[in-house]
């Protein structure tokens, strides 16, 4: 356990990492809200179907000398139009998804078996490499992550009255088709995000589970999407914190801070439901209830 472990210099590493404190705190709020529609909409396998050719067009940057958030970015915005303008159905969105994952990935192992660069740097993509964040990354994440809060701000009330109850917010004339592109497209985005902490691997961790966990104790318009962030914030922010004391990746980390405070989450569930107020928890997959405007 000395091995994996050893905190006698943490008060100076901890000083190393302020950048990617910060990354970490606001791509867990970028995710959690992003999760709380990924859940809403039912669309968990889009995010590791985008996931895919996020982790391909990193390793084409990585392999081209190019920036890898950037090539990051741009793989999972390729896959959010292809998955948005395709997938307008749900069984046509897991079509498109199914066919996209292993091209992506397939891809991406393509890319990183021509590189021959540092054999850390493709453990990184698969992994998260966010410990090592420098001034030039954390531009990038906070530009990208100032494009997504933006845009979920905008199309927030429309896109939970058209998650929650499509059938009637067609009938109010809402234009569901391009509200669920932009989203998707903001899901890639994010996506993008989420890579850099955990890897194209385990990026279901902070943009399934923390909204997954916060849907299992309240139903809550309002309190569900703070509970989502809070809990994709401690992992990333704790998960950061366990690494820098040890010689294990950060992913491990995150994914089990995550995985626990769900645990936890379905716990209370559990136990509400035996005391009879299950009607104030629902199931991770259930639309947040809306008012109709």
């Amino acid at each position: 356990m000395n091995d994996l472990f050893s905190f006698d210099d943490y008060g100076a590493l901890l000083g190393l990492v302020h950048n990617s404190l910060l990354a970490a705190a606001l791509l867990g709020v970028v995710g959690g809200l992003v999760g709380v529609f990924v859940q809403m909409r039912d669309m968990q396998f889009a995010v590791h179907g985008i996931s895919e050719l996020s982790f391909a067009g990193a390793a084409g940057a990585l392999l081209l000398g190019v920036n890898v958030s950037l090539g990051s970015v741009l793989g999972s915005v390729l896959a959010g139009a292809l998955i948005g303008v395709l997938g307008i159905r749900a069984r046509d969105r897991n079509s498109v998804i199914g066919v996209l994952m292993p091209f992506g990935l397939g891809l991406g192992v393509l890319f990183l078996a021509l590189y021959e660069g540092r054999a850390a740097n493709k453990f990184g993509l698969l992994t998260g490499q966010i410990v090592s964040v420098d001034t030039v990354q954390l531009g990038w994440l906070v530009s990208v992550s100032v494009v997504v809060l933006a845009g979920l701000a905008v199309i927030w009330r429309p896109l939970t009255f058209i998650s929650a109850d499509p059938e009637v917010a067609a009938a109010r004339g809402l234009p569901s088709g391009l509200l669920s592109l932009m989203f998707t497209l903001l899901l890639a985005l994010a996506v993008s995000l989420a890579v850099q902490v955990v890897g194209a691997l385990l990026v279901l961790s902070l943009l399934v589970t923390p909204a997954a966990a916060a849907f299992r104790v309240t139903a809550s318009p309002v309190l569900a999407p703070l509970l989502s962030a809070a809990f994709a914030v401690v992992s990333a922010v704790g998960g950061i914190l366990l690494a820098l004391g040890g010689t294990i990746p950060i992913s491990p980390f995150v994914t089990t801070i995550s995985f626990a405070i769900y645990v936890v989450c379905r716990i209370i569930s559990a136990r509400r439901t035996r005391r009879g107020w299950g009607s104030r928890a629902t199931p991770a997959a259930a639309p947040v209830p809306v008012a109709v405007p």
